[in-house]
């Protein structure tokens, strides 16, 4: 059995590099897919440069791609205000759903057993927790603690289920396995066979990882919110860099993950809390004085 981790990448050297390091011992393949285009439309450079990474370029196959879906909402200057916002959050969530699904190209060799794992770049999973010997056809969910700027703030009861991974054979594509939903069904549940969200088969990996989000400067944050995937509460009612450093040296993190308004969304009132740094991964705790500007 190989194993296969597959992720897009848009301007995350840093996390990158962490991944590459953090998963070398376990990864047959990095699948790495960049776009030519943000998911707002906008075209942008290409930044991601595998001789920033010597130790793995014999692992890294880099996909870019080159053109946007073919299936996106005209915009017309004509549609109501709530028309045009729903428009736009589609065609976004069209442009990454594409983006993923570019994956699949970086996985025409892959053999029936083989293992996939589907993660955005920040969330990286601890595959020391996973026996390969005894993975069967379930999905596999892992559990990962959420980190918020530096590598130790901590965003706690924040369970984050963000890589998940099954076999080659039952793959129905990389978009597909990212929209498994993380709660495990009881049998008597019909609707289950209807769904291609919902499972029955799903193994959780407890303690399965790391979500570094939003390791980045106040500015770079900003950019990613006007620019990338389906923010667009973010450009109704912008905060600016100023306040996003504000926020930042608060201790809370940007975004409400638990506030059901999108308006909301950017409040800033989850606490962040900085760890010891037990729970980190064996190689950062190893280089600890190299990553020190991210350690609060």
């Amino acid at each position: 059995m190989k194993i296969y981790d597959c992720f897009m990448f848009y301007d995350e050297d840093l996390i990158a590099e962490l991944r590459f390091n953090i998963l070398n011992q376990y990864i047959n393949e990095f699948i790495v897919v960049e776009s030519k285009y943000t998911h707002s439309g906008e075209k942008r450079e290409l930044l991601f440069n595998i001789n920033k990474y010597p130790n793995f370029k014999n692992k890294i196959n880099y996909i870019v791609l080159e053109n946007e879906p073919d299936n996106l909402e005209k915009v017309y200057d004509d549609d109501t205000e709530d028309k045009k916002n729903s428009k736009y959050i589609m065609n976004a969530l069209k442009r990454e759903n594409y983006h993923r699904n570019e994956i699949s190209k970086g996985l025409t060799k892959a053999s029936p057993e083989d293992l996939i794992l589907i993660s955005d770049v920040d969330e990286i999973p601890n595959l020391s927790k996973l026996d390969i010997n005894k993975i069967n056809n379930e999905i596999i969910l892992f559990k990962q603690n959420f980190y918020y700027y530096k590598l130790n703030l901590k965003l706690e009861d924040m369970p984050w289920y963000g890589t998940k991974a099954c076999k080659f054979k039952i793959l129905k594509s990389p978009q597909w396995l990212r929209n498994i939903k993380d709660k495990k069904y009881p049998f008597w549940r019909v609707d289950v066979l209807f769904s291609d969200k919902k499972y029955l088969n799903i193994k959780y990996i407890e303690n399965g990882g790391w979500h570094f989000s939003n390791m980045k400067t106040p500015a770079d944050i900003e950019k990613k919110m006007r620019t990338y995937l389906h923010h667009r509460e973010y450009d109704i009612n912008p905060l600016g860099k100023k306040k996003i450093e504000e926020i930042m040296k608060s201790k809370k993190s940007i975004y409400n993950l638990r506030a059901d308004m999108k308006t909301e969304k950017f409040d800033g009132t989850q606490n962040l809390k900085p760890t010891d740094g037990s729970e980190l991964p064996d190689f950062i705790k190893a280089n600890i004085k190299k990553y020190s500007n991210w350690i609060e």
